[in-house]
């Protein structure tokens, strides 16, 4: 069967984000720390929070680059 680009991609990423929060409700990304690595930003004062994942959002992106190259190939 030949299969649409588009629809191909959007099956992928629906599963993608499926198994994502199966993995976020079963407590394996916070074992992982992700969210948590040296160089993410936290600014902490008493009367708010801010956090910028900056260190997080590159190791994701090279992880999802990279499995999008494989699935290219």
């Amino acid at each position: 069967m030949n299969f649409d680009p588009i629809a191909k991609f959007l099956v992928i990423a629906g599963i993608v984000s499926i198994v994502a929060g199966l993995l976020w409700q079963s407590g394996l990304i916070q074992m992982l720390s992700l969210g948590k690595l040296p160089g993410d930003i936290v600014v902490e004062n008493d009367r708010y929070r801010f956090y910028f994942p900056i260190v997080t959002s590159l190791v994701l992106s090279a992880l999802l680059s990279f499995i999008l190259w494989l699935f290219r190939r």
